[in-house]
């Protein structure tokens, strides 16, 4: 992981500013030079990091090399972020001086309360402040130089130009044989891969087919592909069969030489070569198996795919193993990949008991062999391994102490199932692999979801931004990558937009990490820490999840242990209920703190202490009512979590302090019914999950202080009660808001109130690249006047409100998802719903890309007009071209279905508790036959 931080590290020193605002201060101790000293330094020291990352696992000198080299590494982050907070200090107190004219406070200023004594220093107290984190700096300096000549003993293996690379960690070489007496499973996978070999379809007419094959190393991708090449009916099918072991790098002249076999050239021309392959290949029906594929450079692959497609006979087919589902996208087929995941316990027993017994009787450890057999979890290499590491032990002793041993303690899964997890690992960038590592702070089996995941990257200061990118949008492709070469599986997906929303981790792969990372991340359980070995604790460890923990203080061994150096400590199905201020007072080096899901009454007003902190968690806590006045000098605070703390009843007043907070969730805060004023100068904030406001003006937040954040992504806006007008709501200049989501809810919203809620829809108006709308109990008769400005709203949900006509949406040229719930008023749906009854143009399109329709509970719906009568000489209509499912539920006096529904691509018709409908197409009818032609997936019940 070294490797890794020293990357981090070196990003952070070169975005470093030295210059505090105060022109008077100079300076100290000349720590600009110092700073350059050690980058200097530290970027010789990274050129040898590669082959001592390699070496640590054997060399145990090197190992400890390596730890000072982190733990100095360590030390320099947290002293550039002292650095930086003390010039973010002198900005906020610069403002509170001077007064923000950007201020939404009008009768009274904003001052520093509880937590001056903690932050507000005196000049003369800055400059030893400043003082002391320069000679902090020079220090390092001096123990990195001495790490920088310690390292010359150990004659690694440099990247520097002109010295000897060092090398790269082997990757083992396959070939076509199988032994298939032992293999066991897979017969499905088989089946489906046999098929596409022998099938006459081909893609694209282009005569050949290209079936990846893809999953996570050890899954058995090369097995796979094996007994199919050996299949007799593929021997048979095929005039010509290869098989090449790519690996990395990909060489295409190595791969073309190959293809031709014994009568390739010497020349390493690649044309020459090329030509050669050509006439090897001419008029033949080949299969081409590229096994290990690594490279996703569209570049190498096309020099070799034209050859390939333009010479050979109908059917060809080329089989490609590789764990990166990027390979298959550069390859263009991905819809013939064969995900392959993990095996059932059954086979997995099979494979392990052939390797482990042999000639003896397999039932002597039969129940034991079981519960071994469940660390593999469905592995095939580890269930091999495991049998393997069994064969020569006879005695009980023996297999219970493997049973009880975490894997990565035995040597032989270490070496031979960790390895091909290593060889994915060492293809990550080393920013990715810091955030690969990071995901063994969380118990096996835990389902991360993606953006709150990317936020605890950012956290730690793993996902680094370039140019103009923002550090979310970095973190995106930093998960992408992770899920595109099978670090992740089990996903979730958004149910509109089909992106993954959250996922698993394997569960060897979760040990692997768990490896990499274990003196710096530990998960102890309840009880654990008097049986664990006090070695395992200390200053080296640097993120801390305890489970299980009993009603009561969060536990004091953190302090008895010498956890000082803790970056994350996180809590899972615990119930705290307090904690020590002086335990709060010795983890100065926190960044994130997870406390959610405990029972804590409050927080003590030493946590302003931890400066570092940039993610708090405190969600699903029902008894917290307040947050201490302290937790606003946090100015490194990016992430603030408090959802279902159903007991808050307000935010600190000083909270215009946190001028690096991005994202405030507070949704499901019931009591919370406003927010303090200065919410509004928190020009970073991004993410607003709820706004809650009422009460004096003067000291309360409005809606119209939107205007002041720079809010992108999403946003719920509650309008209960009477105090909004839309002259309030025009203030919050929603149409400069880059948001993707809005969430607009007029629950609770009383008669009384001097706007309509047609009006206040009007006022709203969202940006014009809003992508999702939801509309919940809108009291009015017509819908907002900009809705047909919405050129990309793709999803658009209305409900539990009293329309009476439908706006025509039917020009909504990106609306793919229309769902309408509990609209009351609605009796017909006629034809300006599709805005047919104003058209001019001979060539008609509506909802073009609308592919589901739902209405629900809409109880006085009567009619859904079709347009049989609509005529027009010459016109061309075509309606709702990519529907793809149509559901109706709780509908009882809709008679029909309109005839242009039977015109669409409808796969799915589903309708419930529909009276009137369920009659009209009955089980026998002719109107029941006429769609059951049309429509392959049909549910009609009319309970």
């Amino acid at each position: 992981m070294a490797d890794a931080l020293i990357y981090v590290l070196l990003e952070r020193l070169a975005s470093t500013t030295y210059e505090y605002i105060e022109g008077g201060v100079k300076l100290v101790l000349n720590v600009k030079e110092d700073v350059k000293k050690f980058t200097r330094t530290l970027r010789v020291i990274q050129a040898v990091l590669e082959d001592a990352e390699q070496r640590q696992v054997t060399d145990q000198a090197v190992k400890i090399w390596l730890d000072e080299l982190k733990d100095v590494s360590y030390q320099m982050v947290d002293v550039l972020d002292e650095w930086n907070t003390n010039i973010l200090r002198q900005q906020v107190e610069k403002q509170e001086r001077e007064g923000d004219p950007n201020a939404l406070v009008t009768k009274k200023k904003v001052r520093f309360s509880s937590f001056t004594r903690y932050f507000r220093l005196g000049k003369v107290s800055r400059v030893i402040l400043r003082h002391d984190i320069a000679l902090k700096i020079k220090d390092l300096n001096d123990k990195l130089t001495e790490i920088y000549e310690e390292r010359k003993k150990y004659q690694f293996l440099s990247k520097e130009l002109g010295i000897q690379q060092p090398q790269q960690p082997q990757r083992p070489q396959t070939a076509s044989f199988v032994d298939i007496s032992e293999i066991f499973g897979r017969e499905n996978e088989k089946k489906v891969l046999i098929t596409n070999l022998l099938s006459d379809s081909s893609a694209e007419g282009k005569g050949f087919l290209i079936i990846p094959i893809v999953g996570m190393g050890g899954m058995g991708k090369t097995t796979l592909t094996q007994l199919a090449y050996n299949d007799d009916r593929v021997k048979t099918h095929f005039d010509l069969r290869k098989w090449v072991c790519v690996s990395d790098p990909f060489d295409e002249i190595k791969i073309a030489k190959a293809i031709i076999g014994k009568n390739a050239p010497n020349s390493n021309e690649l044309d020459e070569v090329l030509q050669c392959m050509c006439t090897s290949i001419q008029g033949k029906r080949f299969l081409l198996v590229l096994d290990d594929v690594w490279t996703d450079d569209p570049k190498k692959w096309e020099q070799l795919k034209v050859p390939l497609i333009q010479n050979g006979a109908k059917g060809n087919r080329i089989l490609v193993t590789t764990r990166k589902h990027e390979v298959a996208d550069m390859m263009r087929a991905t819809r013939n990949k064969i995900n392959l995941g993990e095996l059932n316990d059954e086979c997995c027993l099979s494979i392990f008991n052939h390797m482990a017994f042999l000639d003896r009787d397999v039932h002597e450890f039969g129940d034991i062999s079981k519960e071994i057999v469940k660390k593999c979890k469905g592995l095939p290499l580890a269930a091999k391994t495991l049998g393997s590491l069994m064969q020569n032990k006879t005695k009980m002793g023996e297999w219970k102490e493997v049973l009880h041993s975490k894997i990565w303690d035995l040597e032989k899964v270490e070496q031979e199932v960790f390895q091909p997890l290593f060889l994915s690992y060492n293809d990550l960038a080393p920013t990715i692999k810091c955030c690969l590592l990071y995901c063994a702070t969380f118990p096996k089996d835990y389902q991360f979801e993606r953006d709150d995941l990317i936020k605890l990257w950012m956290a730690q200061d793993y996902v680094i931004s370039k140019g103009n990118k923002e550090k979310e949008t970095t973190g995106y492709a930093v998960f992408d990558n992770l899920v595109a070469r099978s670090f992740f599986q089990d996903f979730e997906k958004d149910f509109d937009t089909g992106t993954i929303t959250s996922c698993k981790m394997h569960d060897i792969v979760h040990d692997f990490v768990q490896f990499f990372t274990k003196n710096e991340c530990l998960i102890i359980d309840h009880g654990e820490e008097t049986t664990s070995e006090p070695k395992v604790f200390g200053d080296k460890v640097r993120h801390l999840t305890l489970r299980y923990v009993p009603e009561g203080p969060l536990p004091l061994f953190i302090s008895s242990y010498d956890c000082k150096n803790l970056r994350t400590l996180a809590t899972f199905n615990s119930r705290i209920t307090t904690i020590d201020p002086n335990l709060i007072l010795q983890l100065k080096c926190l960044r994130t703190l997870n406390l959610s899901f405990n029972p804590i009454e409050e927080l003590p007003k030493e946590i302003g202490e931890l400066i570092h902190l940039r993610h708090i968690d405190l969600s699903s806590n029902p008894i917290l009512k307040k947050l201490p006045d302290t937790i606003c000098g946090l100015y490194n605070l990016s992430t603030l979590r408090l959802m279902y703390c159903s007991g808050l009843t307000k935010l600190p007043e000083n909270m215009g302090n946190l001028i690096n907070l991005k994202h405030l969730y507070v949704k499901y805060c019931g009591l919370l019914e406003s927010f303090p004023k200065v919410i509004g100068r928190l020009t970073s904030l991004q993410t607003l999950d709820a706004c809650s406001w009422g009460g004096d003006k003067d000291e309360a937040f409005q809606i119209g202080d939107l205007r002041n954040l720079n809010l992108e992504g999403s946003l719920e806006i509650q309008l209960g009660g009477d105090a909004t007008d839309k002259s309030e709501v025009e203030k919050a200049q929603l149409w400069d808001k880059k948001l993707f989501n809005l969430r607009v809810n007029f629950a609770g919203r009383t008669n009384s109130s001097s706007s309509s809620s047609v009006e206040i829809l009007n006022a709203l108006r969202p940006h014009p690249d809003l992508e999702s709308l939801e509309i919940l109990e809108h009291n009015g008769t017509t819908w907002p006047n900009w809705i047909q400005s919405l050129h990309n709203l793709r999803f658009l949900t209305v409900a539990w409100g009293t329309l009476c006509e439908f706006w025509p949406l039917g020009k909504l040229e990106c609306l793919e998802r229309l769902a309408i719930f509990g609209i009351e008023g609605m009796k017909k749906v006629g034809v300006e719903f599709l805005r047919l009854e104003h058209q001019t143009s001979f060539r008609i399109r509506l909802f073009p890309k609308l592919k589901r329709l739902h209405f629900y509970h809409m109880s006085n719906w009567e009619e859904w007009e079709g347009v049989e009568e609509w005529t027009k000489e010459d016109s061309e209509i075509t309606i709702m071209p990519c529907l793809s499912e149509l559901r109706i539920g709780d509908c009882e006096l809709l008679k029909a279905l309109p005839d242009f529904i039977f015109k669409t691509p409808l796969r799915t018709l589903d309708i419930t508790k529909c009276r009137r409908l369920a009659e009209h197409y009955e089980e026998g009818s002719g109107e029941r036959a006429k769609i059951s032609a049309k429509i392959p997936n049909i549910r009609i019940s009319s309970g």
